[in-house]
């Protein structure tokens, strides 16, 4: 079990910790006509705080839930991020919150597990927890990773840390290995090469690795300095689009999105101006000629370009020759969560490391 949550400045001396719970919606907010229906339900209907009834409270904490958004992570938005960040970030600064918990839908996770990590490099431990089955299934895995979820916030090797943590049927993921694997399984996530952090079992945490350590890491590969402006303050964030080089790949899209971000800039198009491209390369980052070419022209008219890889585990590991070269800015992170830290590096916020 967690060790007894130690006492906070400008906490009274033997008063509860606060484990504030913000939701967002997704599959673990869902209902479905049917309780044998676990695709054709609506996702983000029930409220946090009704996800809670039932569930104890850690030893020494009380929960308090916040419905931040309530929405199908599929269609996660920047105005839903900039006002998760700016919870998440007020939780944070109040002397009586330990830990952090978001309910969050399962499509998008690793993105905002990244965002949360990259902004804000909590000191306090904040947890994402989803669900691949919806709350009105015979079986719904809501529940259980909630209470996971709880045990790990409250854990003192993760209280020790602080980071953003991932978990899921059971296993624990930094926010920078984390990602979906599959789509229908309830143990749908994975680390990548590094694996699971950590396993929840019979109510506590056993950690596979110091939390701590892996930590500084993540401000390693993520560091973030002193903006102008938070990013929750922000209201247009950057463009940045994911392209991915595969056979046959030229250069038409990129043309295309340089066209549109020239019609921005003169004032002929309403959307924002292309500001950034990840592109996932095959193999080692490697990218098609002819789009190469195209990334080539769109860096000489101002956009960042991000190299990574497409394969499901394992780093591009740079070189300056051969199949290494292009000048790219090369990411160690996957697409989805590359495109999320040049964005930030685009907001001030980040340097890609």
């Amino acid at each position: 079990m967690s060790a007894p949550p130690a006492e906070a400045p400008g906490v009274a001396p033997g008063a509860a910790r606060v484990l504030r719970v913000l939701g967002t919606g997704g599959t673990i907010a869902g209902r479905a006509a049917r309780a044998d229906d676990l695709i054709g339900y609506q996702a983000g209907v029930v409220a946090v705080q009704d996800l809670l009834q039932g569930l104890p409270e850690p030893p020494g904490w009380t929960l308090q839930a916040q419905q931040v958004a309530n929405v199908d992570s599929k269609d996660m938005t920047v105005a839903v991020w900039r006002a998760l960040l700016q919870a998440v970030h007020a939780a944070l600064l109040d002397p009586a919150v330990g830990a952090v918990l978001v309910t969050h839908g399962t499509d998008t996770l690793e993105e905002t597990a990244w965002l949360l990590q990259a902004a804000l490099a909590p000191a306090k431990p904040v947890v994402l927890t989803g669900a691949m089955r919806p709350a009105t299934a015979l079986a719904p895995d809501g529940p259980q990773n909630l209470a996971e979820a709880l045990v790990l916030a409250t854990d003192q090797g993760t209280q020790g840390a602080g980071g953003v943590w991932v978990t899921l049927a059971g296993r624990v993921f930094d926010a920078a290995a984390v990602r979906k694997v599959h789509p229908a399984r309830v143990d749908a996530f994975g680390g990548g090469d590094a694996g699971p952090a950590a396993w929840v079992e019979g109510g506590r945490v056993r950690w596979l690795l110091d939390p701590a350590a892996r930590v500084a890491a993540l401000a390693a590969r993520a560091h973030t300095g002193a903006p102008a402006r938070p990013p929750w303050q922000v209201e247009a964030w950057p463009r940045v689009e994911w392209i991915t080089s595969h056979g046959g790949a030229d250069g038409a899209l990129v043309r295309a999105l340089l066209a549109q971000r020239r019609a921005a800039r003169a004032g002929q198009d309403a959307d924002a101006p292309l500001a950034g491209l990840v592109v996932a390369g095959t193999g080692n980052g490697s990218v098609h000629a002819e789009l190469a070419d195209a990334l080539r022209q769109a860096q000489q008219e101002g956009v960042a370009v991000w190299i990574t890889t497409r394969c499901a585990e394992g780093e591009v590991l740079p070189s300056p020759h051969g199949r290494g070269a292009g000048g790219w800015t090369v990411t160690s992170l996957p697409p989805a969560k590359a495109r999320v830290s040049l964005m930030l590096a685009l907001l001030g916020q980040a340097v890609p490391r």
